[in-house]
């Protein structure tokens, strides 16, 4: 299984993401899953990435042309596949992969996660997305996702359309999960508190 990481690139960021994503990183090599991700050193992408590869895992990295500057892409990976844009990119990941991941990061993870549900929506995308939710990262966009939808702004059923997961275990577990046993978010807590 192909399993797609979206995250941050930032280096600036509290140890406990850091140790997360290498944590998944390790988990998918062990599991025998390869690694898809956006190819860079950095952040939680690259710690991801060396947590696979530092554990025998099958490492691939897509990136636009634009990025093969010197100590910009993880030059370890198993294979790096280029692309001539960011959205190609983004989409050779998403053609390719059984199960994406998000975990935590910026603008630019937030345009990958909100494209790949909106795809999953209208049924073009038909993989199980997980958000992964380290240090309680993701609940305010949980809040936000559950007022758009008691707003009616969208249907509730888009709740239905990924997993929240707290842990790189519990995330590699909802990835696993076939299409046609996803279908509503796993609550591992009480995200109303």
């Amino acid at each position: 299984m192909k399993i797609c990481i979206f995250g941050a690139s930032s280096d600036h960021l509290d140890r406990i993401y850091f140790d997360s994503a290498y944590d998944l990183g390790m988990r998918i090599a062990q599991s025998g899953h390869t690694l898809l991700f956006g190819a860079g050193s950095s952040g939680l992408m690259g710690a991801c990435a060396k947590g696979a590869l530092q554990n025998g895992g099958e490492v691939i990295g897509i990136a636009p042309r634009l990025f093969d500057e010197p100590g910009f892409l993880l030059r370890d990976s198993t294979e790096i596949i280029f692309t001539e844009t960011l959205s190609e990119r983004k989409e050779r990941m998403m053609e390719a992969c059984d199960s994406i991941i998000v975990l935590p990061g910026g603008i630019g993870t937030m345009d990958e996660f909100f494209e790949a549900i909106t795809l999953k929506q209208l049924g073009l995308l038909h993989c199980p997305i997980v958000l992964l939710n380290t240090n309680r990262f993701y609940d305010p966009l949980y809040c936000l996702l559950q007022s758009v939808a008691e707003k009616g702004f969208m249907s509730f059923n888009c709740m239905k359309l990924l997993y929240i997961c707290d842990t790189p275990l519990e995330a590699i577990a909802a990835a696993e999960m076939t299409e046609t046993l996803t279908g509503s978010i796993r609550r591992l807590q009480d995200y109303n508190q």
